[in-house]
């Protein structure tokens, strides 16, 4: 995945600070979202927030190499718990949400979504 035209993303939205308002936020909502919950019960979320930070930064293009798994494998067994187009559209809505909710323009929360939009095909294994 070429991510390389959204480098000036990180440094817009405010860096790793921002990054980490956001994630914390981000999953706030993703855990108060019954559709959503079944996929994190037996997920550390302090462990999965990190992780979310560290790949966020990167694809932003922030100062991190992310170096867990690659996206397809780290949720192959998502989608065989049944993680289809529902529930990515519904990840994707509640970052939006909390972009927009920490003033984000129009037009990054756009680039951020393209960058989410580039992940469907390999978080739902196709």
């Amino acid at each position: 995945m070429e991510l390389t035209d959204y480098h000036s993303v990180f440094d817009k939205i405010g860096g790793r600070k921002a990054v980490h308002i956001v994630v914390e936020q981000f999953y706030d909502l993703v855990m108060s979202d019954k559709v959503l919950i079944p996929f994190f019960e037996n997920a550390d979320m302090q462990i999965q927030r990190g992780k979310m930070k560290a790949f966020l930064m990167m694809a932003l293009g922030g100062p991190i190499k992310f170096t867990g798994k690659d996206i397809r494998h780290a949720h192959v067994h998502l989608v065989k718990m049944g993680l289809d187009d529902k529930h990515f559209d519904a990840v994707a809505m509640h970052l939006d949400t909390v972009l927009e909710n920490n003033n984000v323009s129009v037009e990054l929360r756009e680039t951020i979504g393209a960058v989410v939009e580039q992940c469907r095909i390999d978080v739902l294994d196709r």
